[in-house]
């Protein structure tokens, strides 16, 4: 009979344990994640988007003092408005979650190599509806980086096409257009978190799959694997494809000197973020960091947040020794675009499995590439 009694009285306390994922099991779950949360929230992510937003309402006003009054000056100054807004996307690609997943804004704003002939074909009928799944390819940064870089091999030649061009005014609007629709997302992601989202993205501290401390981290995570490693260095340099190199698919392509400071932007927001930075400011605050820290987190008996901080170090360091065309280092010495993804990719494994088994959270997301 006591026998019976231990049996039962342990499944009930497995049921117990088991039918709630966010209470406090385990010692993961003693940590603040509202504090995390709140810091996530209040000092990078939204600061991050106003930014961003700043960024775009500039690259939208340059667009239109240049299709009003189209010269290579204005088409210069336009150049550094997409670029300074393109820098400011790498601080929020990560956050591809709530508002952002709803209007695709990953997929909408920089999924490249740009579809060329797609917006030819755009330009030359004038009836698209970039809102489409099939138009993502041919709108955002790279669908820009064509339009003000890619058009001609001189300045002249460029702004020829938007002003003696027989269909000038059809690249006018498709430039309008696009440009545009950055704002139009930028603007409502930002909405959202200001109207309600950010106090349930606070609220939401628990531990389960679909808690906001899981979603951010994981999206995390994944931008560093597939938008850093893979898609700027990996992808264009063969690693993905049994060695064939695709220099054409690098980011920035018709700009072709920005990779580099794309990839360097990139790293410096996910470094920034894992160690919980305030967006623009030397405070720091609760994050991945502070998490791996409470935990104790270790591997081979350092620290893990510092394994991985050293290892963010490494790979700003051999990213500098790259050439700032990528397509021309892939020409040149595609080694050491080969090197650098190495580097990059050792810490995809220490955030990937060593971070995420250190904090209990699942990888939501099918990665086809490997680790």
């Amino acid at each position: 009979m006591k026998k019976v009694i231990l049996i039962f009285g342990f499944i009930v306390l497995l049921i117990a344990c088991s039918s709630n994922d966010d209470k406090n099991t385990s010692p993961s779950n003693n940590y603040d994640r509202t504090a995390l949360l709140t810091n996530w929230a209040d000092n990078i992510i939204i600061p991050s988007f106003e930014n961003y937003q700043a960024k775009i309402q500039v690259l939208v006003d340059n667009t239109t003092a240049f299709t009003g009054s189209p010269t290579e000056v204005s088409l210069q100054t336009l150049r550094t408005s997409w670029l300074d807004a393109y820098k400011a996307y790498q601080y929020v690609a990560m956050y591809n979650f709530g508002k952002a997943d709803e209007v695709s804004f990953r997929e909408t704003t920089n999924i490249y190599p740009t579809d060329v002939a797609g917006i030819q074909s755009n330009i030359t009928s004038g009836n698209y509806n970039l809102t489409l799944q099939a138009q993502f390819v041919r709108q955002g940064f790279p669908a820009l980086d064509y339009l003000i870089n890619g058009l001609g091999t001189t300045d002249a030649e460029i702004v020829g096409f938007y002003t003696i061009n027989a269909n000038a005014a059809g690249y006018k609007t498709y430039l309008t257009a696009v440009s545009g629709r950055l704002k139009t997302n930028a603007d409502a992601i930002l909405a959202d978190w200001k109207s309600g989202y950010r106090d349930a993205y606070v609220g939401s501290n628990g531990t389960t799959v679909s808690s906001s401390v899981n979603v951010t981290t994981n999206n995390f995570v994944k931008f560093m694997e597939r938008d850093v490693r893979s898609a700027k260095v990996g992808i264009p340099a063969g690693l993905l494809s049994a060695g064939v190199t695709f220099p054409e698919k690098v980011e920035g392509f018709y700009k072709s000197d920005v990779s580099k400071d794309l990839l360097l932007v990139a790293v410096k927001a996910a470094q920034d973020f894992f160690n919980g930075k305030h967006f623009d400011s030397a405070t720091t605050g609760e994050g991945l960091k502070t998490y791996l820290d409470y935990l104790n987190a270790d591997r081979d008996g350092q620290k893990l947040s510092a394994i991985i901080n050293n290892q963010f170090v490494a790979v700003t360091t051999i990213s500098n020794t790259l050439n700032s065309n990528f397509s021309q280092q892939i020409f040149s010495d595609n080694t050491k675009m080969v090197a650098a993804y190495n580097v990059i990719q050792q810490n995809v494994v220490y955030v990937k499995l060593d971070m995420m088994q250190a904090l209990n959270i699942t990888i939501d997301y099918v990665d086809g590439d490997g680790d």
